[in-house]
């Protein structure tokens, strides 16, 4: 038996403890706050006509066997604890109106042949036969990562070399090319270039710049389903705290891991705020992300490097809405000029160019159609746009300047008028958060959701003293619920049993 400390009770952390548990280690959670679940954050709102609450972060569950597998191997099943809901359409995106095309509603599903007539109903025959010929890509590229990639340890530009993929599977997955380079290959319209770019900030990212393997993501999401627990994606985290605590994991929250103490080329316990001895212990696994990790936590100037190109941020606002708006549980609304938000985004900091709000941004609305969430005649609204992270060098902004957050927020809610969701008449409440708040709450430098991007590699699970592991969005496999779900997996294998 090992002893085994995590540092951080996000969705990454619960998982990995209770999958060490599980394999009979005594196992330890240190979280700095006083609630788990990290970036799967909540907030409650009472009013007179009854309390509102809201999932602030992520609000898709996809890939939910991989949580399924997850209380399998703990010795549970997920249905006895989550109600999980498919939802249709997955996503309802609104393009707007162009020289040549009326704004124009397209919902996407779980079935790709139904999908396929919704946009051949919208879009025309050719644009139909132009999206399935993505996806006959698309399901090369999921399988090959699926099968090589997503589940196994990748450590280095050798490990993803010696992967066993044949010629036809390198083919598909075209390192080197990019996201937008795959659309413009075979999307004719530019409507569903759009919808294909826009699954690059699934990772943080600039379609411009992310690589073509991305095309993974929408493959999973519009294959596997898109899915809803009741009562709110936070849910993931009660339960799988429920799982931990079932496992005999202890989880002390308001705890502050200040440090990691390693030497000989292996860790050997960590070190709290306040604390007059460390904590021992033989197995370390960082729920933080990687920089937080290499920069404070085991400074590792090599390792600490390669995470400076920050992933993009979110501004969010949660909205108080009164009566039903019609909208989809997931709704995007789409700028005319797409790549005008991401240069505001991620600026231009080589030449001088500086990160900046997005005057006409892309607006997503999750309004989750659930009586446990908000009062009987009312909705509770989630508004998200793309933003730059935190900071005050030109890659950033200072969201902490006094009056931007309250007048951008005034301009989102323009933009949704612009677009035909008028809702400013119907509010009760509005609450602003910033990628300075993200940053404050879940311990994210500048608020980036996902740490660094780059190319295929992420920020491997081993990290560089025996008995140290990564898990979260920030490392392999990647962000998102079920990629966080299997750096845990892959972490435990890495441990090993008891």
């Amino acid at each position: 038996m090992s002893r085994v400390v995590v540092i951080g009770a996000g969705v990454g952390g619960l998982a990995a403890a209770a999958r060490a548990a599980a394999l009979g280690h005594e196992v330890t959670v240190y979280e700095r706050s006083d609630v788990v679940g990290g970036k799967l954050g909540r907030y409650a709102r009472e009013t007179p006509f009854g309390t509102f609450r809201f999932d602030t972060g992520p609000s898709l569950l996809t890939l939910p066997q991989v949580f399924a597998d997850l209380f399998e191997a703990t010795g549970a099943k997920l249905d006895e604890y989550l109600d999980l809901t498919p939802l249709d359409p997955i996503v309802r995106h609104v393009f707007p109106s162009s020289a040549t095309s009326a704004a124009t509603v397209l919902d996407s599903g779980a079935d790709p042949e139904v999908f396929a007539a919704r946009i051949a109903e919208r879009f025309g025959g050719p644009a139909a036969d132009d999206w399935r010929r993505l996806w006959r890509r698309a399901e090369r590229i999921w399988t090959a990562s699926w099968r090589d990639v997503l589940r196994r340890p990748v450590d280095s530009p050798r490990d993803l070399a010696r992967l066993a993929w044949r010629l036809g599977d390198l083919a598909a997955i075209a390192p080197g090319r990019t996201l937008r380079d795959l659309g413009r290959r075979y999307l004719r319209d530019p409507r569903l270039r759009m919808l294909l770019d826009r699954y690059a900030t699934y990772t943080g990212a600039d379609p411009r710049r992310a690589p073509a393997v991305l095309a993974a993501i929408p493959y999973a999401e519009l294959t596997f389903g898109g899915w809803y627990p009741r009562g709110g994606l936070g849910t993931i985290a009660d339960v799988l705290l429920s799982r931990c605590l079932d496992l005999g994991v202890v989880v002390a929250t308001g705890s502050t891991v200040t440090g990691i103490e390693a030497a000989g080329g292996r860790v050997h316990g960590v070190r709290l705020a306040g604390a007059v001895r460390p904590v021992p212990a033989d197995v370390v696994v960082a729920n933080t992300d990687a920089l937080t990790l290499y920069r404070d936590l085991l400074p590792t100037p090599e390792r600490l490097a390669g995470l400076a190109d920050r992933s993009l941020a979110g501004f969010v606002l949660l909205l108080g809405v009164r009566g039903d708006s019609g909208l989809a549980h997931h709704n995007v609304f789409f700028p005319t000029d797409y790549d005008a938000e991401f240069d505001a985004v991620f600026g231009d900091p080589g030449r001088g160019v500086p990160a900046r709000p997005v005057a006409d941004p892309t607006v997503f609305v999750s309004v989750p159609d659930d009586p446990l969430v908000r009062p009987a005649g009312h909705e509770a609204w989630f508004v998200l746009v793309n933003a730059p992270r935190q900071g005050r060098t030109l890659g950033g902004v200072d969201w902490r300047r006094p009056g931007l957050a309250d007048a951008y927020a005034d301009r989102v809610l323009q933009v949704l008028a612009d677009r035909g969701v008028e809702v400013r008449d119907r509010l009760l409440f509005r609450q602003v958060r910033t990628p300075a708040d993200l940053a404050g709450a879940a311990g994210a430098p500048g608020g980036a959701i996902h740490g660094s991007v780059g190319g295929l590699l992420r920020p491997a699970n081993r990290g560089p003293a025996r008995g140290l592991f990564l898990v979260g969005g920030s490392t392999h496999p990647g962000g998102g619920l079920p990629m966080v779900a299997l750096s845990a997996q892959i972490v435990a294998a890495e441990i090993g049993p008891a």
